[in-house]
């Protein structure tokens, strides 16, 4: 490194030394720049400081007038500093004030030097400060010097990120490192939580970023990197998706990544610069991360995760650290943040613990929502770059009503927040209050409001929720949670244990619904175009039978003396539901011959879900015992809309003239032909959504569990007549010009309903 005085080993061993010295913050500072301007033989050596305000403050300097430390404060559109921070990249100039964006600060006296480098301190990609070498000759760096000042700015990420340097800060003007910030995103489960984050992929820690000995460091580099390349091979060789999101096109771009010459190449030139195998990682990655974030190409965003796994995969095999933490080992009230999640993951977790979740990718209707509904935590999606801009252990609210997310919160803002949480417990004890009265309409209409169910945690609810059975039991979450494929006799206790806690009330249990994105981890994973258009539900279960008829067994054993509802879910065709129909007589059949009991009675029936059923209606009904509607697969499919799909999934309203049309011509069919419909999707637990359904005939709704007071309280004000008499000619009325949900909004405020 031309000029250098002992290169960049010699300056991060010295640097080490002032880290580990028992002196105040500036000291620290002042004597880090002065060994940086000696290493570098500059004459100035200064270190700027982003501030929670976007601003950035000279903190220390060697060269400049001292008065100016503190006192120089720029914004990051001004000047060459502020534009190595709103960039992140280094500028290396040979006549600094023939630049555009050179600005003059005359209390600095920098006017008499004209070389110019400036680095950005960055941690994880996010930039916490500048740091600057000048000289008077007009010289341009070397790229060794470039290099050499990019490795030593790691040592000042991780001192601002330590917090060292807040104490030489005035109020309102801290370092940025852990700002407070506040997004919106989009809500997927209502609810308040007030908690700490809890990375599902933790990103790894580094303590030891000076390498000792660097031939050392640099075969612990290649090591993992040979490692990293084989258990990728061998993901790819064997087909499988171990995780859910892993798809064979993410491994085979993780792949390209491990074999690229200049991403490695750069890893070796930042262990050759004195970094250990991991902080070299850690210092490429963040310098990675800080480009793709700037850029506007959608496509090298998306790269932005794949890389960011993979640099986490390789730190993590380096040091010999878990994927993640034990998750039956949450700190009370966590917040889970991950980039996207399946539903499986989600319920890895212990929910005793679990408060909230955040997620950058997923719309309301998607699974890994409707689980988290399930399980009662606020939940929030479509915070862009979360997982790059929170730590673990952060403090953080998460407002699944309005989708804010408050990250390091004030305590104003805290407490506000705690007070709508105590708001928030006292209407629920006002629903309770409501648990053992029958849900009648004012008018006299009864209403049967059950639950949607799916674990042994999920049956209390029946009780708590005053509910009136469990009208949708989803049997593949036991399948999902399992690490391996759970035998008939797991099956029988499990849905023993739910006929039991749900009594004389009724159940239904609807047979696995695998496939899409509900991945079970034990079985081989099939890659298609459109998984919720493919191989799941029923279809699975007719091209496995064996599958199919030991969870049917499992059933029939488990209600022995009791009434089952068993219903079949994404029939598209009648023979479809013939053929399960079938199935569950030949197991009765099975049953008597060998001497078991048998069930009191047994009803089967369908999830009407695929639009091409209700054009079989007519033919469907006569063949089962009840009818429940699925509606969020069949607004997905009416409206051809991926309910995962974010910038689809909210594009039509199912309280719409098509979606209720639908819902009506259901139920009245049920009704002409005398068999019991259900609905159990989604819909069903929004105030508004329970009203406009009830207003078109249905009087058995299956719902979330934190769903039904509010619901209920709604139906005990409402006068089911009065609102049939509103929404059913707006459905037959073409020239309707008021949006049907707005006119049940006003019809709502006029009767005193709260939605």
């Amino acid at each position: 490194m031309r000029g250098a005085l002992g290169g960049p080993r010699v300056l991060l061993r010295r640097l080490r030394e002032v880290m580990a010295e028992p002196v105040s913050a500036q000291e620290r500072l002042d004597k880090i720049v002065v060994l940086i301007a000696a290493n570098m033989v500059a004459e100035v050596c200064s270190v700027y400081v982003l501030r929670v305000d976007g601003t950035l403050e000279l903190y220390a300097t060697e060269g400049l007038k001292r008065e100016a430390v503190h006192q120089t404060v720029m914004r990051t559109d001004e000047g060459l500093v502020g534009l190595v921070a709103s960039q992140a990249n280094p500028i290396n100039l040979s006549d600094a004030q023939s630049h555009p964006a050179f600005a003059y600060r005359p209390e600095t006296g920098e006017e008499i030097y004209h070389s110019f480098l400036g680095v950005p301190i960055l941690r994880a990609g996010n930039t916490l400060g500048v740091l600057v070498v000048q000289n008077r000759a007009h010289r341009t760096y070397s790229e060794e010097e470039v290099e050499a000042l990019q490795t030593t700015s790691m040592v000042l990420a991780e001192m601002i990120a330590s917090g060292e340097l807040s104490a030489l800060a005035k109020p309102g003007a801290e370092p940025a490192v852990h700002p407070q910030r506040s997004f919106t995103g989009v809500p997927l489960a209502e609810g308040i939580a007030l908690g700490h984050v809890v990375l599902h992929e933790p990103r790894v820690t580094i303590t030891n970023f000076i390498a000792d000995d660097v031939q050392k460091e640099l075969k612990r580099l290649e090591d993992a990197i040979a490692t990293l390349r084989t258990d990728l091979d061998t993901l790819l060789d064997r087909g499988e998706v171990s995780d859910g999101p892993e798809s064979r096109e993410i491994l085979e771009a993780y792949r390209m990544f491990a074999h690229d010459r200049g991403w490695l190449d750069r890893m070796r030139e930042a262990v050759a610069s004195g970094l250990t195998a991991e902080a070299a990682v850690e210092r490429v990655q963040s310098d990675s991360r800080a480009r793709m974030m700037r850029a506007t190409d959608p496509y090298l965003r998306e790269r932005l995760h794949d890389l960011d796994d993979l640099a986490n995969r390789l730190m993590r095999q380096i040091m010999g650290v878990r994927h993640a933490p034990r998750k039956d080992q949450l700190p009370d009230n966590a917040i889970l943040v991950a980039r996207a999640m399946g539903p499986a993951a989600l319920l890895d977790y212990d929910r005793t613990r679990l408060r909230g979740l955040v997620i950058e990718e997923g719309g309301p209707t998607s699974h890994v929502a409707i689980v988290a509904r399930a399980i009662g935590i606020a939940a929030v999606s479509q915070i862009e770059n979360v997982t790059g801009i929170v730590d673990a252990g952060d403090p953080i609210i998460v407002d699944g009503t309005t989708g804010e997310i408050y990250l390091r919160p004030p305590h104003d803002v805290e407490n506000a927040y705690a007070e709508r949480v105590r708001l928030r417990a006292r209407r629920q004890a006002q629903y309770q209050a409501l648990r053992g009265r029958p849900c009648v309409t004012k008018d006299g209409q009864p209403v049967a409001l059950m639950i949607n169910a799916g674990l042994l945690v999920d049956l209390p609810h029946i009780e708590e929720t005053g509910a009136a059975g469990i009208g949708l039991f989803r049997t593949e979450l036991q399948f999902m949670v399992a690490p391996s494929m759970p035998r008939i006799a797991e099956q029988l206790a499990l849905y023993r244990a739910v006929l039991d806690a749900a009594g004389k009330k009724p159940v239904t249990f609807r047979t696995l619904d695998i496939g899409g994105d509900k991945v079970l981890p034990y079985m081989q994973a099939f890659e298609e175009e459109n998984p919720a258009l493919g191989w799941r539900a029923i279809r699975l279960g007719l091209d496995r039978p064996g599958l199919m008829r030991s969870q049917i067994r499992a059933l029939l054993r488990a209600a022995t003396g009791r009434a089952l509802r068993i219903m079949f879910p994404m029939v598209a065709v009648v023979d479809e539901f013939d053929q399960g129909k079938v199935m569950v007589e030949n197991e009765l059949t099975h049953l008597r011959r060998h001497g078991h009991g048998l069930p009191e009675r047994v009803e089967v029936g369908a999830m009407v879900e695929v639009p091409s059923l209700l054009f079989q209606l007519d033919e469907l009904l006569p063949r089962v015992d009840f009818l429940s509607v699925g509606s969020n697969d069949l607004v997905q499919f009416l409206y051809a809309i991926d309910r995962g799909n974010t910038r689809v999934a909210e594009r039509f309203d199912p309280i719409s003239a098509p979606a209720l049309r639908v819902f009506r011509d259901i139920v009245d069919k049920g009704n002409q032909y005398k068999k019991p419909v259900t609905l159990c999707g989604e819909l069903a637990s929004k105030p508004i959504g329970a009203l406009a359904l009830v207003a078109l005939g249905y009087r058995s709704l299956s719902l979330t569990p934190s769903a039904i007071g509010p619901v209920k309280a709604m139906l005990l004000d409402l006068d089911a007549a009065k609102a049939e008499a509103l929404l059913r000619p707006l459905l037959d009325n073409n020239r309707v010009s008021m949006p049907i949900r707005k006119r049940l909004e006003e019809f709502a405020v006029a009767e005193g309903l709260q939605l």
